[in-house]
């Protein structure tokens, strides 16, 4: 077992993959941490990180701080007197935490540093139609997502995959890149480079926000790429949606989980939609017609778009907002 003493931070399934390559390479866990149960579900019931989950099943030392800089947790972090502390998908630090080791504190994350700081990197990158990410090791400073860069690892972007798809990937590669980010240090031998000599001279940073509900409301006036972008790039969470204008007048609230394009010259007005069983569901845009082959009705379970229109029948004339 390798003497170099770890702290991990993370919280949802994305970061397990990285305790887990590390794990599996008898690296020295001393400590995990991760959030508090919450209350979630119907019954409030408390629920487990899956980072704490795993750290159980491995029989880890656990810590789940209410306040970072609460003293009794940052006494008990001091005790666990770690040479390194890595953070995948957890929250931010202060200062007293991220620089109490001797060999300090990375993170990993999601987007080809500088490019997408911030809360949703995965998500933006598709939204916008990049063909390319990747993950990035850093080191933590003051300001959020700028430290020094340690590695980056490339992928590509199909025209169709969702964020779902590339979290997934990213998530095995970002653990292989946490494993080869430890060992460097670990050898004592790793760049640091800063971040302002990635970027392609005039390159304007795109930044990655955290994404709120009115965010995933779907704009039919755009383009087919557009349209069809922000679908994949919000799929399968926190999910696109519209509502859908019955002839009766009444709204529908819809959420959008996977779309096709389809490039026709047509004279519908934006927004119609054309509901028949065999053909399935499809809305008129700028340009050609968006097929909407996922979907999930507000309260109902998430079907296809057949599946949906044998028990929601939509004769007369329809459209979205």
């Amino acid at each position: 077992m390798s003497q170099l003493r770890i702290v991990f931070m993370g919280t949802p399934e994305f970061a397990v993959e990285s305790l887990d390559i590390l794990v599996r390479n008898n690296y020295n866990i001393v400590g995990v941490i991760t959030v508090p149960d919450k209350p979630a579900g119907r019954g409030q019931q408390l629920q487990q990180s899956a980072v704490k989950k795993y750290a159980l099943e491995k029989g880890l030392n656990i810590l789940q701080p209410e306040k970072l800089k609460a003293p009794e947790f940052l006494e008990a972090l001091k005790a666990l007197n770690a040479d390194l502390q890595i953070v995948v998908a957890f929250r931010m630090l202060p200062e007293v935490v991220w620089s109490m080791p001797r060999l300090g504190t990375f993170n990993l994350h999601g987007s080809l540093l500088p490019r997408y700081r911030g809360a949703a990197p995965i998500n933006w990158a598709v939204i916008n139609g990049d063909t390319e990410t990747g993950v990035s090791t850093f080191f933590l400073q003051h300001q959020i997502d700028t430290g020094k860069i340690i590695y980056r690892e490339h992928t590509p972007i199909g025209e169709n995959e969702t964020a779902g798809d590339i979290h997934d990937r990213l998530m095995l590669i970002g653990s292989e890149l946490v494993l080869k980010t430890v060992k460097a240090i670990e050898a004592g031998n790793y760049p640091q480079i800063d971040q302002a000599e990635l970027l392609a001279k005039g390159e304007e940073e795109k930044h990655a926000p955290k994404i709120f509900k009115e965010d995933c409301r779907i704009d039919w006036t755009g383009t087919l790429d557009a349209i069809h972008n922000k679908v994949r790039g919000l799929s399968p969470y926190p999910t696109a949606f519209t509502e859908l204008l019955g002839p009766d007048g009444k709204l529908h609230s819809i959420k959008v989980f996977k779309t096709r394009k389809e490039t026709v010259v047509h004279d519908l007005p934006v927004a119609t939609v054309i509901a028949e069983t065999s053909a399935g569901l499809k809305v008129a845009v700028k340009g050609g017609f968006m097929h909407i082959d996922d979907l999930q009705l507000a309260g109902k379970k998430r079907l296809l778009a057949a599946e949906f229109l044998r028990g929601f029948p939509m004769a007369g004339s329809w459209k979205v907002l």
